[in-house]
């Protein structure tokens, strides 16, 4: 809906905007005036649970005679899911998120975007934009994040008088009879991307000092979620029991990270059996609802949303969230809250997040956010990889900061660590490469693609006999031949892959140039059945240069660190990149 304009008169030829800020609703009510001239046309996009509150505070503004300077203010409010923001504001400054997959061409990025969690903005800069630098960021409101339990499954659990926690959790999900937990796409949704780190964070914890025991819990609690994951909220609420027989019960979904309005919601659908909001200790970090003034705002508007802003922390605004089942920022609530049986004191309960007035990222670490999301991608979906790693006499060069290893051994121990990511359903092929490894031949194929469900034993013995050459870096017709390969027995279903390992430019005389390489793999795209290359360099002697313009024929990327040690990360992210479908 658009909110009017009272009281507008005709354009004047030259406005002189001047604003003065007093952070108060006296403040921004000095500025409005009984008649203006000229318009400022604010564009607002705000997470659907928060924008009837957001319309209808700038509905009231603008009915009061909203205004900057003499100047009229008119305010379009947008629903908009916070992931088709993301994805729009992701194409247009050229960052991957994973998971998330590309803008529709409908979404248009506004002057003001109110997400549903400051972990979008967080991603956003780790994904690679890095000219994204939007103003203001503060929360104007927040809802906590809770597990949603039908009220028989929570009773059976001790709700609401006992207190759980996310290892009891994890004990439920992973035992021999579990819980029939789900979760809607972490890479999608922000409550369940909350959830999912604190689960993350109790499995992690089970395995101590041990790396190998911390990543076989990580992995065995995502893959228990993952059974029953929607990329709808919708969807998964409806997987929730619609009756009080047993069996349905029974049969129906038992628990999941959801935000506390997504509860109150729900019930107040009046279902048959209604949700119990557990709060689970350590509380995971709340939804928050940044007030974010995109970049390239001109600064008339970047001064009328500075007023908004005032109007959206008001003591009215607090009382619009809680008909709305939302919080103020600080965590209390306003007139007609009806807090879940169980839910903490006002402030209490979620006080990792920022409190009113501070930076919404509060709790949010963007190293942890991306490596939850990368591990979901990887541990959750299926695909077809060859893995292609770097042979020539440059990978004998020992590595600093990995006690005295070399760079085949730190490659070779980061491939082996992400093979135990990879469930059966995945093909996985190896190869190595150098120059003259077979004659003439760059490449030597150690292990054909096949499903690890018949081939992860000889992968792991084919990993374990690689050892550097004394030859050059064949890159290019390697990379030619791979993706002929891959391209020949292209799987539906599936992200057909090339991920190759090196730590070099090209280096063969005898072989074809980056141009007639980036010719080929032109003519050889087939947009029905693509294959993704992906590049990870290694060291000081790569050229970044040289490898982007390769990958990106095929809408894969390039990733270099130099320090081989990172490069087990690095993979993660790598792999967690999917070609992905337009929203």
């Amino acid at each position: 809906m658009r909110s009017s304009l009272r009281g507008a008169g005709a354009a004047a030829a030259a406005i002189a905007l001047v604003l003065v800020v007093a952070g108060s609703w006296f403040g921004y009510q000095q500025l409005a005036g009984p008649s203006c001239s000229g318009k400022i046309q604010l564009s607002l996009a705000a997470a659907p649970e928060i924008a009837p509150a957001v319309e209808g505070a700038a509905d009231q503004w603008v009915a009061d005679g909203a205004a900057v300077g003499g100047t009229c203010i008119a305010v379009n409010v947008t629903s908009a899911e916070s992931v088709d923001v993301a994805a729009a504001v992701a194409s247009k400054y050229g960052a991957t998120l994973a998971g998330v997959g590309q803008a529709s061409g409908t979404v248009v990025t506004p002057d003001i975007w109110v997400p549903d969690s400051a972990s979008w903005l967080l991603r956003l800069k780790a994904g690679g934009a890095t000219a994204f630098a939007p103003a203001n960021g503060n929360s104007i409101a927040r809802s906590p994040v809770v597990i949603a339990m039908p009220e028989p499954v929570a009773a059976r659990f001790g709700w609401p008088d006992k207190k759980l926690g996310w290892t009891d959790l994890l004990r439920q999900v992973t035992s021999d009879k579990p819980l029939r937990a789900g979760i809607v796409e972490p890479t999608q949704d922000a409550a369940a991307l909350s959830g999912l780190l604190s689960l993350a964070t109790a499995a992690s914890a089970t395995g101590g000092a041990d790396a190998n025991k911390a990543q076989e819990a990580t992995i065995g609690a995502l893959r228990a979620l993952a059974t029953n994951r929607s990329s709808l909220r919708q969807d998964l609420l409806a997987r929730f029991p619609r009756s009080s027989d047993p069996a349905a019960i029974a049969s129906g979904l038992g628990a999941a990270a959801l935000s506390e309005e997504d509860v109150v919601a729900y019930n107040n659908t009046k279902p048959p059996i209604p949700l119990a909001a557990l709060y689970l200790d350590p509380a995971p970090v709340p939804l928050d609802y940044p007030f974010t003034l995109l970049p390239g705002v001109e600064p008339a508007k970047a001064s009328a949303a500075k007023v908004l802003f005032e109007v959206l922390t008001t003591p009215g605004f607090k009382n619009r969230l809680a008909g709305q089942a939302l919080r103020a920022p600080d965590g209390n609530w306003g007139q007609g809250f009806k807090a879940p049986q169980g839910a903490p004191s006002p402030a209490g309960g979620d006080a990792s997040a920022a409190s009113a007035g501070q930076g919404a990222a509060g709790g949010l670490d963007p190293a942890q956010i991306q490596k939850a999301t990368s591990t979901w991608s990887v541990a959750t979906q299926s695909g077809r990889m060859l893995s292609i790693i770097d042979v020539s006499g440059s990978m004998k060069q020992k590595v600093a900061t990995a006690n005295g290893a070399t760079r085949e051994q730190v490659t070779v121990a980061a491939a082996n660590q992400g093979l135990a990511l990879f469930d059966d359903s995945w093909s996985i092929g190896l190869w190595t490469f150098s120059t003259n490894l077979r004659g003439s031949q760059d490449y030597r194929e150690i292990v054909p693609i096949k499903p690890l469900s018949s081939n992860r034993r000889a992968l792991q013995q084919g990993l374990a006999s690689i050892t550097p050459s004394s030859g050059n870096t064949g890159l290019f017709d390697t990379l030619l031949a791979a993706y002929k390969t891959v391209q020949e027995d292209w799987e539906p279903g599936k992200v057909n892959s090339i991920v190759l390992f090196t730590d070099g430019k090209n280096d063969d005389d005898n072989g074809i140039s980056q141009k007639q390489l980036i010719d080929q793999l032109k003519k050889l795209r087939d947009p029905e059945q693509p294959v993704q290359v992906i590049i990870i360099g290694i060291g000081n002697d790569v050229s970044k240069a040289e490898l982007d313009p390769i990958t990106a024929v095929t809408g894969g990327r390039t990733f270099v660190t130099i320090d081989p040690t990172k490069i087990g990360e690095i993979f993660l992210q790598a792999i967690a990149i999917r070609p992905p479908a337009p929203r």
